[in-house]
């Protein structure tokens, strides 16, 4: 399986870290590792939120077909007028078994057309704007994440962590998650 985690300028760090690490870490516990890689529009490095300097493994135009895509969260309000981007996610979007967000990144999912009539949550701060932003979503708040068939959301930055070790709940099985979780010496909240 290949796992894309979308990264752009001012992206929250640990809104694309956290889920990286989960993966990565969840790797270890696989009979068949998963493909775990950064994507970026372009090659060029990319500055995270509060100045960290990340490469892309791949761009747009350069990745493996992505079974899971995942959108993190940050300032994002660049991104929502960036139709290449957008574009992008969608096509992945109809391409990818699983899509998550994390934060405000289901801001980006809904500008791009993916997240129309689901539920769906993001960063607490921006319950308002979202239902504000795109009335034919059921925002739900008070949660950790949400499931809505394949579309998974979370609420901000740590509730990205929970979300991606349920993911791999979904996607292997539920002990690899706990066993996850354990390594990582995180404390896994359920919703």
């Amino acid at each position: 399986m290949n796992i894309g985690i979308l990264i752009y300028q001012d992206v929250e760090v640990l809104d694309f870290a956290g889920p990286f690490e989960v993966f990565s870490t969840a790797n270890r516990f696989l009979t068949k590792p998963h493909q775990v890689c950064l994507i970026g529009e372009n090659q060029a490095p990319v500055i995270a939120r509060g100045g960290m300097q990340v490469m892309p493994h791949y761009c747009f135009a350069s990745h493996p077909k992505l079974e899971l895509l995942l959108v993190p969260g940050g300032v994002h309000d660049t991104q929502m007028d960036n139709e290449r981007l957008l574009q992008w996610i969608a096509q992945q979007s109809q391409q990818a078994t699983w899509v998550a967000s994390v934060c405000t990144g289901a801001f980006l999912l809904a500008k791009a057309g993916v997240l129309d009539h689901q539920q769906v949550t993001t960063h607490w701060q921006d319950i308002a704007e979202l239902k504000s932003k795109f009335p034919q979503l059921t925002v739900k708040s008070d949660c950790r994440w949400v499931e809505d068939g394949r579309f998974i959301t979370s609420a901000g930055i740590s509730a990205g962590i929970d979300m991606s070790l349920q993911l791999v709940s979904l996607i292997a099985d539920r002990d690899i998650a706990l066993t996850t979780a354990e390594q990582m010496e995180y404390d896994w909240q359920s919703n």
